[in-house]
């Protein structure tokens, strides 16, 4: 479930909008992302990015996507673990 906890500040019919994902598991936030987009006012055009993807990933999501990581927990670059781990300057696996 995508659970939206800020709007918009400006409207984005005619204008151009980037949409980047940290990690694009199935496509399901980015989907409901780019639907609520095109109803809430007709952005000129829209584009979705991805700093990761997993294999389960849908690939009409994020036509543009960075690493391809493995289908398990990761930490580094931004993402954290409990609030840990998120300024490590590269991406690594967590251990169960």
């Amino acid at each position: 479930m995508v659970q939206i906890t800020s709007d918009l500040s400006l409207p984005v019919a005619g204008q151009h909008v980037l949409l980047v994902e940290d990690i694009v598991d199935t496509g399901l936030t980015l989907r409901y992302l780019l639907d609520l987009l095109q109803a809430q006012g007709r952005p000129a055009f829209t584009s979705a990015r991805s700093s990761a993807s997993r294999p389960a990933s849908s690939r009409r999501t994020a036509r543009l996507r960075g690493l391809r990581i493995p289908d398990r927990f990761v930490v580094g670059y931004g993402l954290d673990a409990d609030q840990k781990y998120r300024s490590l300057p590269y991406v690594a696996l967590v251990d169960e």
